[in-house]
């Protein structure tokens, strides 16, 4: 059984390896959010959450969740 599309674990190796936050160039760890996985900075003065779209994470910070 494949995984379904969007997963955090979809993402390419090399490409997962690079992604930074956008708002502070932290580093980014996989979770599930509320509406599906996301990407979230490790950052403790940042935290947003960045979610992804079919596979493709959106990196918008005025489209980010605020840390909880």
């Amino acid at each position: 059984m494949s995984e379904p599309t969007g997963t955090p674990s979809s993402l390419e190796p090399w490409l997962r390896e690079i992604l930074r936050c956008p708002a502070c160039r932290s580093e980014l760890r996989d979770a599930e959010g509320p509406a599906g996985p996301e990407l979230v900075c490790t950052s403790p003065e940042c935290g947003l959450a960045y979610r992804i779209d079919e596979g493709v994470p959106v990196l918008l910070v005025d489209e980010a969740r605020p840390p909880a």
